[in-house]
């Protein structure tokens, strides 16, 4: 059962963070957004009971589920070192920060949400409530600085813990803004609120959120250059690759916060709404999901040792760059007999003997994967494509064969099935409960055999179905950004040997790309054309380049 734990523990700082951006950014949104107690011709118009209720709703939701998480954390914290020290962990994991803080954290946040919860929910337009909701969230927002980095920290301590709570606060700032948009478009969709609302708090929100990610950048750049103190540091580690597929999705995420705001510049402008109506929305979702996959990211980044404090477990610019390099795919492969042979060795804590049939395999295994993926790809994009160029206008009859390009998936599962993990059932002696319970990265590989099956047969559902109402294309982005998902929080060894660090950074670039590839698939199902388009094509081109990813893989021998 440890792996399960092991696997829960990678999730949960996640769910953590979004149960915070819920609940303090909530808060931020109320007080310096909405404003509920001025009244004002437009503000009273646009903001009714329907619409703070559900704010304060969502406030007070985040709050108590993130005390929920916060005590679960610490039961996985319990689970695992039972599993691996065999026995209770009381009474010294009592006296540790992490246990102290963590328990008064869950304490003081359920203090808050029940104050939303009793009071604040009672008394909507009051301004003496909501600041002293915000004066109630303060000691819960401090005591989380106990749970960072940088309390373990000798050097610039209470800098790092205050420059890390401010980053924690303009994120939640920003995030929780987002969901309450959502929130504010689905009311709006259900005739819940007046349809002024939606242009007059993402008016509000616009200049809003340019300031929370001014103090995100203000906030982030010291810390990362703390932790952080050199090239190699920045490209060569754990920590760094984090740090650097969040800049990655703070950039997409800015990219359709630029396309909201030159919507409400528009609206302001020129009094043209259609944009504001009919794109933002989705422009929206997609920042919405792209915000919260960097949420789980920045959970994982938390779990990572800082660069500076692992010189030598440091892989250089060469090696990094070496892994994405284009190469001939490995297309055969060595015997289950060879690579068992070698296990035991390859995993011995002392004397240990690197496993080249193990390397081999695992580079077969990518690398024919990478095949699947980027042939059925081009076909993806060939589906595209209404007529092909003139020397092959001789097969245009044949172009919407390729709209059975998804069959892919379901080969590319299959495969999966057999050779993921050859050490356990069906290949090999370690049964397939024991193995899957047992090892947090072996459920991990279990899950997306599943996820790429489901994925495969939902969507060739989707493509070739003719209800022009289904539900099932909606399938294909949800998955694919839990794929993404997966891929940004695969487990690793906390102090990893470079060679560890070598198979992360290819993860990490994929699940980057199957980001893309969740947001323009889900764009292409709710954007008018020309968008739908281009989006559409975007999101198979980067699956095009997960294939390539894989096709060049070239494993550490370990």
């Amino acid at each position: 059962m440890a792996g399960i734990a092991d696997f829960l523990d990678s999730l949960i700082g996640g769910f953590d963070l979004i149960c915070f951006c819920m609940a303090i950014g909530g808060l931020f949104w109320g007080l310096f957004l909405l404003r509920p107690w001025e009244n004002d011709n437009t503000s009273s118009a646009a903001l009714n009971t329907a619409l703070l209720q559900k704010t304060v709703a969502l406030i007070y939701k985040g709050g108590f589920w993130l005390a929920a998480a916060q005590l679960f954390k610490i039961v996985l914290k319990i689970w695992l070192m039972v599993a691996v020290l065999e026995r209770w962990p009381f009474p010294e994991f009592a006296q540790t920060t992490q246990f102290i803080g963590g328990m008064v954290r869950a304490f003081l946040t359920a203090l808050m949400a029940g104050y939303c919860y009793y009071i604040l929910s009672k008394h909507l337009f009051s301004k003496q409530h909501w600041i002293t909701a915000g004066l109630v969230a303060l000691p819960m927002i401090i005591s989380g600085a106990w749970l960072v980095h940088a309390a373990g920290r000798f050097d610039n301590r209470f800098l790092l813990m205050s420059l890390t709570v401010m980053h924690q606060l303009a994120a939640a700032a920003w995030v929780g803004g987002i969901f309450q948009l959502v929130n504010v478009w689905l009311l709006q969709r259900s005739n819940q609120v007046p349809e002024q609302s939606w242009s007059l708090l993402l008016k509000r929100f616009s200049i809003f959120g340019i300031i929370s990610v001014g103090l995100i950048l203000l906030s982030g750049l010291p810390i990362s250059l703390q932790y952080i103190d050199s090239w190699n540091g920045l490209i060569g580690t754990g920590y760094g690759n984090l740090l650097m597929v969040k800049v990655v999705l703070l950039s997409l995420a800015l990219g359709f916060a630029w396309l909201n705001r030159s919507a409400v510049l528009q609206f302001v402008g020129f009094g043209n709404d259609y944009a504001l109506k009919n794109r933002v929305p989705y422009y929206v979702q997609a920042e919405t999901l792209v915000l919260v996959i960097l949420l789980f990211t920045a959970a994982s980044l938390a779990s990572q040792p800082p660069a500076i404090d692992i010189p030598d477990l440091t892989a250089s610019w060469q090696e990094v760059l070496d892994t994405f390099s284009p190469r001939f795919p490995r297309t055969s492969s060595p015997t289950h007999t060879d690579l068992i042979a070698g296990e035991a060795g390859r995993v011995a804590i002392i004397g240990q003997t690197p496993s080249m049939a193990a390397t081999e395999w695992s580079n077969y295994n990518h690398n024919i994967a990478g095949i699947f993926l980027t042939v059925m790809s081009f076909f993806a994009m060939v589906s595209y494509m209404k007529y092909l160029p003139a020397p092959l206008s001789a097969v245009d009859k044949y172009v919407h064969l390729t709209k059975y390009w998804p069959l892919g998936f379901v080969c590319l599962g299959i495969f999966l099935f057999f050779r993921s993990d050859a050490e356990t059932w069906p290949l090999g002696p370690i049964g397939f409960w024991e193995s899957t319970f047992n090892n947090g990265e072996v459920l991990q590989h279990r899950i997306a055999t599943l996820l790429v099956l489901v994925l495969g047969f939902m969507e060739l559902a989707a493509r070739i179905t003719k209800n022009p109402n289904s539900k099932l294309p909606y399938v294909f982005p949800i998955l694919a950004a839990f794929g993404g998902l997966m891929l940004l929080t695969h487990s690793h060894v906390g102090f990893q040997a470079k060679s560890a660090f070598l198979i992360q950074v290819g993860h990490t670039s994929m699940g980057i790309f199957a980001l893309i590839l969740s947001c323009g698939r889900w764009l292409e199902l709710k954007l008018d054309s020309p968008g739908k388009d281009i989006a559409g094509f975007v999101s198979v081109f980067a699956l095009f380049q997960m294939g390539l990813i894989l096709m060049f893989y070239l494993e550490p021998l370990y």
